[in-house]
Formats: structure tokens, sequence, C-alpha cells
């Protein structure tokens, strides 16, 4: 089984007056889809910056050539996602006072996926992947009646922000480069809140088994801990999905009537 190990930061608690005498160190990749390299940039530490800030400063005041991409500053819109430290993580979720500022802080465009420029991914496969989806398909004649156990089930799902984090540690897409062949945990997500939802009544067990490749998942758990919202994507999400996938196609009765009904 293929393991995943994330290091943590060390925290190091500092004091406003702390702060505003600081000088952290950010190493920052500048290149594109051709190469690159590390830049070291000196920053200003004040109260309440968090890593955006820290690059931001950097674009305004030294490099304004700079490609990073944001838009919320408030963790929702996923847009500043980015490799703090070799961790996936958002910049706007990141305060530079859980770092040790006496060490240079490293920050990386996701890894799992092209270079734009910088900081800037091309993370269009996702939504490509998201097109081959059936979407929500509500049973005939529904009264559109739920219990709150039902919508409390689903509603976890829904709080993907598409960050993209999760793709981005998973080994799969990380290390394998099975792309073609495996949609990635944000997207067993997406599924999940559609299967499990009660009105729904499209059948995608077979598309995850054959076309998005949810076998290729070993539930090494990384993708839940570099969720920003906390969403239990293995325990919750993947592996309800996976038991579904295998009572269906590896459960030895239910082989042998599917291939008696076939021959009929």
């Amino acid at each position: 089984m293929t393991t995943c190990t994330l290091k943590k930061e060390e925290k190091s608690p500092h004091s406003s007056d702390d702060l505003k005498s600081k000088i952290v160190t950010l190493k920052i990749f500048r290149g594109d889809k051709n190469g690159g390299s590390e830049v070291e940039y000196k920053v200003p530490v004040e109260e309440g910056m968090v890593v955006l800030d820290a690059v931001h400063y950097v674009q305004r005041s030294i490099a304004p050539d700079l490609a990073v991409r944001w838009n919320c500053k408030a963790a929702k819109c996923g847009s500043c996602s980015a490799e703090v430290n070799g961790k996936p993580r958002l910049m706007c979720k990141s305060r530079l006072d859980d770092f040790d500022l006496s060490k240079e802080i490293k920050v990386y465009p996701m890894k799992s996926f092209p270079i734009i420029k910088d900081l800037a991914c091309d993370v269009s496969w996702n939504y490509e992947v998201n097109k081959k989806i059936t979407p929500f398909t509500p049973k005939p004649n529904t009264d559109w009646t739920m219990s709150q156990r039902d919508i409390d089930r689903v509603q976890e799902f829904r709080k993907c922000i598409e960050c993209f984090a999760c793709q981005n540690v998973c080994h799969v897409i990380r290390d394998h480069d099975l792309k073609p062949k495996f949609a990635g945990p944000r997207f067993f997500v997406r599924v999940a809140g559609l299967e499990m939802h009660p009105l729904d009544a499209a059948d995608r067990l077979e598309a995850l088994k054959n076309d998005m490749g949810i076998g290729f998942c070993n539930i090494t758990k990384c993708c839940t801990e570099v969720c920003p919202e906390d969403i239990h994507i293995t325990d919750n999400a993947i592996i309800p999905l996976k038991e579904r996938v295998v009572d269906r196609f590896y459960d030895p009765l239910k082989m042998i009537f599917r291939k008696l009904f076939k021959e009929r």
C-alpha cells in the first residue's frame, strides 16, 4: 500500500511587537512550463499577515510580474491554492505566525497540474472530468420530501470550494499521472453527494468503476488531511462509494445473476 506523510509546520507563537521587527524569507518558484527556479524575497511581517499577503507584497513592491491566482481572500473561492513548505493549502488561510519565521517559507505551484506561470496552474482538466458526471436526476413523481438525516449526510459534500488541494496531494494523480483513468477525490465527493441523495434516480456505479477509476484509490487519507473545508473525503465519500462498487460488481452471487441475465 502506498502511504503518504505530510510534514507539519513548526508553530512559533509571536507577539505583536515581535512581528513588527520580523523579516520573513520567501522562496517562491518563478518560471513556466519550460522550467524555472526558486527566487528569494525578503518580506516585512505585520500582525495578521497570511502567506498570500506576503506574496502580494512581493508582487506589489519587488516583482510586479509575479503571477498568482486569487480572488476572495476569505478561503471560499479556492483560487489561491499552492504548496507552502511542501503542503497543498490555501495561501489566504495560512497565517505567517503559524510558521517559524526564522526559517524560510517555500511557496510553489501545485505540482499535479501544468504550470502556466509562477504560482498559477492550469487546472482545466478538472472541469473536463466534471462534465462527464451524470447530473442530479430526480426520481419521477417525487414529492421532494427529505429527512434531516439525509440532508445532513449530503450537505457536507456541498462544502467543496474546488481548491483542488485534494487532487494535488492524491498520489494516483501526483505520482502516477493517471488523469485519463482517475477522476480524483474532488469528483468522488461530487458523485457521493449525488449517489447518496435520497431523491436521485441516476446510477453512476459503472462509471465510477470503469471511467473514474475509483479502484485505484487505496485510502491513504491524504486528501482528507489537506481539505480546507474539513470534508471527510475518505471516510464519508470514497469508502462508501467503493463499497457500493464492490457490492455491485464483485459480489459472486450478483456476478452470476448478471451473467445469466445477459445470456438470456
